[in-house]
């Protein structure tokens, strides 16, 4: 992976609120900027995992416009229920949210997108849309296929448009965000509360108690495992994220950040050390399971002999790396992993590439000030000599010859002097 900023804050342990901005529960009548700069500042980004920054995404620009508002409650991967606890309930919250959102993005429409296997989110969320205003708000039930909490997956079942490769929702006319998402923007906006918790599904036959908590972020993940009883006999990983998407980790010493939506604790029978790699056999499995419809094997390929041109030639970067092809791969291979690895290094020679143009950039500027610099010198030596022959052409004398006749003046006034000294000192 890529090295990445990170801060240690000191805590005062006074848990007292500094000075919050106050509630806007007349939004209606602000301007959308004024609601994205409150977004802003409350901090809130994707809560789904990819932890985008929901200002960002709510401003389309000038030249989109927004039809659909898509709610994505559809959780990401198995054993993760964060967000099936949030709609059953929250769900009121959320609805206030895709308010506050529908004026923001000034969309038609607004598709709320739940599995099928979760019958009380969809009834809450059914129950707190009939009793609001939302108008064109509707809660579709959905296929519990795993990678169905996609961005553009979800989009696609949902809209039945197809987000564009290399491209955005908001090209098709769509926004996609998470119900916490939704629920962060209420508290931002009615509330004038930023975004300092998420709820976490913290579970596995490693812990002694699985559940949902609410974590403040900063918090140990070791902290969030003692809170639930701590590690059960069968711990043997610790994935950051869900069996399919999720990160292995080496140490529980680590922070819970707005990314961070499960912590999976797994039994050795839950996540079973991976098989040998053996060759590819070219079965095509890998394709068949691919959502993005890309060709893995190809980009498997590309991305082991680090011809990266090639990768991106394949459209690496529509991989949401789910973890499909793997998971099917009769010769065990870490698909995924090596697309990780292309990316990673795709963006960190992009990162080399802008430090050159930086640099050149700066040199540049640095020779075109000091052309500039020696100009200006000479355009001042130009006009004072200018001023010099002007002068002297006013006054009728050659400047020249003048200085020859005040060096003569000087000599002989200095042997007159000497000639004086030795009459008076014979």
């Amino acid at each position: 992976g890529l090295a990445s900023t990170c801060i240690v804050l000191e805590a005062d342990g006074r848990d007292e609120w500094g000075e919050l901005p106050d509630p806007l529960p007349w939004f209606e009548e602000l301007d959308s900027s004024v609601l994205r700069e409150r977004i802003r500042w409350a901090g809130i980004v994707g809560l789904g995992g990819a932890a985008f920054p929901t200002s960002v995404k709510v401003n389309p620009g000038p030249d989109r416009h927004i039809d659909t508002l898509v709610i994505n409650g559809a959780e990401c991967e198995p054993y993760i229920t964060c967000d099936d606890l949030l709609m059953r309930n929250q769900a009121d919250r959320i609805v206030e949210g895709i308010r506050v959102l529908m004026h923001v993005v000034d969309a038609g429409e607004c598709l709320i997108g739940i599995e099928d296997n979760k019958p009380e989110a969809i009834a809450a969320m059914r129950k707190a849309v009939a009793e609001s205003d939302l108008d064109t708000t509707r809660v579709i039930s959905v296929p519990t296929r795993y990678p169905m909490g996609g961005e553009k997956q979800l989009i696609k079942v949902l809209t039945g448009k197809e987000v564009p490769s290399h491209g955005i929702p908001a090209e098709i006319g769509v926004i996609c965000l998470n119900v916490a998402t939704t629920a962060a923007v209420t508290d931002a906006v009615m509330a004038g509360r930023p975004l300092l918790s998420r709820l976490v599904t913290v579970t596995g036959e490693g812990v002694k108690q699985a559940g949902n908590v609410e974590v403040p972020y900063g918090v140990l993940m070791s902290h969030v495992i003692e809170h639930v009883g701590g590690y059960s006999d069968k711990a043997y990983k610790f994935i950051l994220g869900g069996p399919m998407m999720g990160f292995t980790l080496q140490d529980d010493e680590v922070p819970v950040t707005k990314g961070t939506n499960c912590l999976l604790v797994a039994s050795r029978e839950e996540a079973p050390d991976p098989d040998h790699a053996l060759p590819c056999i070219r079965c095509g499995k890998c394709a068949e399971v691919c959502p993005a419809q890309l060709l893995p094997q190809q980009l498997y390929w590309y991305s082991r002999s680090k011809d990266l041109e090639k990768t991106q030639e394949y459209n690496l970067f529509d991989c949401i790396e789910c973890g499909c092809c793997s998971w099917v791969c009769p010769s065990h291979i870490p698909l995924v992993q090596y697309y990780r690895f292309a990316k990673t290094e795709t963006w960190a020679q992009e990162k080399e590439k802008q430090a050159a143009e930086e640099a050149r950039r700066r040199h540049e500027a640095r020779v075109e000030r000091l052309e500039r610099l020696e100009r200006e010198r000479k355009e001042r030596l130009r006009k004072k000599k200018d001023a010099l022959h002007k002068k002297t052409a006013d006054s009728g004398t050659d400047p020249k010859k003048a200085a020859i006749e005040a060096a003569m003046k000087r000599v002989a006034e200095k042997k007159k002097a000497q000639a004086e000294e030795q009459k008076e000192n014979p």
